[in-house]
């Protein structure tokens, strides 16, 4: 059984406590690697040794940082089996989505902030021949970077890859649910030859690491991606510190089908919009809105290819839909399938725990569920499930639709299907989410802000906005006379 280590000043070590937590394999339930228990002693030497790497490396060449950047981006690349094997044990998910989305997506993270930070510039305004002022932007100093369990190396790197190209030295903080591929990026760091301190990795729950990284008066930025409870709890200590805060939270995000919409286009994308990744993907249509003239073929057709996906061990390249992360996210995730029940909604299919055979049986595995017949306002239709399970409802107008879509506390991303370019637009400029996708899901230029409106988060990361977020401004007026 493979015991993991926290990365703290360019070294492997074990916690402090010498305690550890059992990780498991979620589609087998069985424990299969040790987790430093790390606590807020762990966090002082891992802030203890960017604090101290962080002059020289606020300093380093824009190239040099440039080059470390594209060698951890390559090194990702030629281990690509190896990090995509090892996300899917961790997480659950199929072997196949983690070795053509997310780790790819990771090596693509570290390179395009590698490269995007050589053009990185500034701003310069004349007074004419008074004076002129000029724009320095210089890196904040240590950033806390907490990133969740659904993506793990591809959101991990998301936050990594701006905060060490901007200047930043990093205590960043994965899931404790799935560890493995922040600890292998450790090593990688190592082969890479990362200047010791300059990204430290620590291990562990919550409530003693992401607390003990988010109230360190060292740690002057914080970017957490997570649940919206979580995001409350980190800006309630952050915020009466002044700090900068990046929170990536929660969604529930509409998927809007017009009658003139491609359909077949649409409806094999939204298969993938509504069970990628078993569901847990904060970017998922958990609520189908259909246009009533299309809204029973739509149904016919989507409950019977759901049907047909193939749930099983995530090595298996058969499958469609693997495990769930964990057996309470799994309970979680059931229990809203009986609330809906209870709301007045009908199972059309799924609905219940999957079984597996073999080694796979106490696996946490669920049947891609969808369910009809509920009110957009109920509780399942406006509280984040993050599982394989969607709800359809007609609608008749545009107007109404707009109502349905906009009721949540969530903002973060919908989709819009429609031949109309117009409707479209108008569509779009109305819907109160931070993401749109017209006729597509999860079409992603990484030189463009992402991020949610309402209690979907704050802030924007992506593109030059993250370069933005890990430094600070600073206006130097020159006189000329």
């Amino acid at each position: 059984m493979q015991t993991l280590k926290n990365y703290i000043n360019g070294e492997l070590l074990e916690p402090v406590s010498k305690q550890y937590l059992d990780n498991y394999d979620p589609s087998r339930g069985k424990v299969y690697s040790l987790i430093p228990n790390s606590d807020e002693r762990d966090v002082e030497l891992a802030v203890k040794a960017a604090h101290e790497a962080f002059p020289a490396w606020s300093v380093t060449p824009k190239d040099v940082r440039s080059q470390y950047l594209l060698k951890i981006a390559s090194l990702i690349e030629q281990n690509l089996d190896k990090l995509a094997r090892a996300e899917s044990l961790d997480n659950g998910k199929p072997l196949h989505l983690a070795k053509t989305v997310d780790i790819p997506r990771a090596a693509a993270n570290f390179h395009f902030y590698g490269t995007g930070i050589l053009h990185y510039a500034a701003h310069a305004h004349s007074m004419e021949d008074t004076a002129i002022n000029y724009t320095l932007r210089q890196p904040v100093g240590v950033a806390g970077c907490i990133s969740p369990w659904n993506l793990p190396l591809y959101l991990f790197s998301w936050k990594i890859a701006p905060a060490l190209a901007a200047g930043c030295t990093v205590v960043a903080k994965p899931s404790e649910v799935t560890p493995m591929t922040a600890y292998l990026l450790s090593e990688i760091c190592i082969e890479a030859g990362l200047p010791k301190g300059v990204l430290n990795i620590v291990h562990g729950l919550g409530p003693k690491v992401g607390n003990a990284i988010v109230s360190n008066t060292k740690v002057p930025v914080i970017s957490f991606t997570g649940g919206t409870k979580t995001g409350a709890h980190i800006a309630s200590i952050a915020a009466p510190m002044f700090k900068k805060m990046s929170l990536e939270l929660g969604g529930k995000n509409p998927n809007i089908i017009f009658a003139d919409c491609d359909y077949q286009k649409m409806l094999s994308t939204t298969m993938l919009s509504s069970f990628a990744n078993q569901g847990q993907i904060c970017l998922c249509g958990s609520r189908i809105f259909v246009e009533r003239s299309i809204y029973d073929t739509f149904k016919a057709d989507f409950v019977e290819k759901t049907k047909k996906l193939v749930i099983g061990a995530p090595l298996d390249d058969k499958t469609k839909i693997g495990a769930v992360v964990s057996e309470s996210h799994m309970e979680k995730i059931l229990s809203y399938v009986e609330l809906a029940k209870q709301e007045g909604g009908i199972v059309l299919c799924g609905g219940k725990r999957a079984k597996v055979d073999g080694e796979f049986a106490n696996g946490y595995y669920i049947e891609p569920t969808i369910i009809e017949g509920l009110p957009y306002s109920c509780r399942t239709n406006q509280e984040e499930i993050f599982g394989p399970v969607v709800t359809i409802t007609p609608f008749d107008t545009e107007e109404e639709v707009m109502t349905y879509a906009n009721s949540t506390i969530y903002g973060l991303a919908s989709t819009v299907w429609t031949q109309d370019i117009t409707k479209a637009n108008r569509v779009a400029m109305n819907l109160h989410t931070g993401i749109v996708w017209v006729n597509c899901w999860l079409l992603r230029d990484l030189r463009t802000p992402f991020g949610g409106v309402k209690s979907s988060g704050v802030g924007r990361e992506g593109g030059f906005e993250a370069l933005d977020f890990f430094t600070e401004p600073k206006n130097v007026c020159v006189k000329l006379k």
